[in-house]
């Protein structure tokens, strides 16, 4: 660990003495891409080359964008997506388990809000099941139509459609 800035330096001086002592120590000698040049595409589309050196580190690294958005916007692309994805759950306590956690997190959030003033909305777990219930009546098998015979063949009827004769006792059958 560094030791603290002294009092009578100011922070450029400070950060330059100790970036100077870290050279001199060799520190830099052996980082990967050492004197090539950093791949920052000079156009830009919005001509920020911060926020370019910025993109491709999250690319590079693999985070996604969302992480990157203040908590209000990340909420509210949370609650599209839960709407989006209703029909995924498995049982309605999954989807009514989904909604508590994320109105959970909004209530949390409206506390002590960080970030844009942005209004996120609750989820109504009501309308989430009834979405869930729809998906789900939607991807539910559809009974076969009955399948027509070929002309001159012959149709049996399944056993069960067929009349039976009146069953007897077996006393009826012994002594008959």
């Amino acid at each position: 660990m560094t030791e603290r800035k002294p009092p009578q330096l100011g922070f450029t001086s400070w950060i330059d003495r100790q970036i100077a002592d870290a050279e001199r120590r060799g520190l830099f000698d052996d980082l990967p891409g050492a004197g090539k040049p950093l791949e920052i595409r000079p156009g830009a589309p919005d001509g920020d080359y911060g926020q370019a050196w910025l993109r491709d580190y999250a690319r590079r690294e693999g985070v996604a964008a969302e992480e990157m958005l203040p908590a209000p916007l990340r909420l509210r692309k949370e609650v599209e997506r839960l709407a989006e994805t209703a029909g995924e759950f498995r049982t309605e306590a999954e989807v009514r388990e989904a909604v508590s956690d994320l109105n959970r997190r909004i209530v949390e959030w409206r506390r002590i809000p960080v970030g844009p003033p942005v209004h996120v909305r609750l989820v109504n777990a009501d309308d989430l099941v009834a979405r869930w219930r729809a998906a789900q009546a939607a991807a539910a098998p559809r009974p076969a139509p009955p399948k027509t015979p070929a002309p001159g063949s012959r149709v049996r009827e399944p056993a069960s459609e067929q009349p039976r004769p009146p069953r007897r006792g077996w006393r009826q059958r012994f002594w008959r």
